[in-house]
């Protein structure tokens, strides 16, 4: 086995403390990007679940603009025939 001077033991643990600092960081990053992922999951679900609320009150709209549509050409027509 090869000695290792002091310096190059030193510059060593001082490589491998700025590892340990950066895989730190990294995994702090991954935690918050993480949780957002989650928190916009979260939304998407909530935007889906909404969608078939949103499609019976399109449907109610569209009923409701039929019957006005049928109802001004029901006077128009009793206009002109009378």
């Amino acid at each position: 086995m090869s000695e290792m001077s002091f310096k190059q033991a030193k510059e060593l643990v001082e490589r491998m403390e700025f590892s340990e600092i950066a895989i730190r960081t990294s995994i702090d990053s991954l935690e918050k990007a993480s949780s957002s992922f989650q928190e916009s999951l979260k939304l998407q679900e909530d935007i889906v679940n909404r969608l078939p609320y949103s499609d019976k009150k399109l449907s109610i709209m569209k009923v409701a603009v039929a019957l006005n549509i049928g109802l001004i050409i029901g006077i128009l027509i009793g206009k002109y025939l009378l």
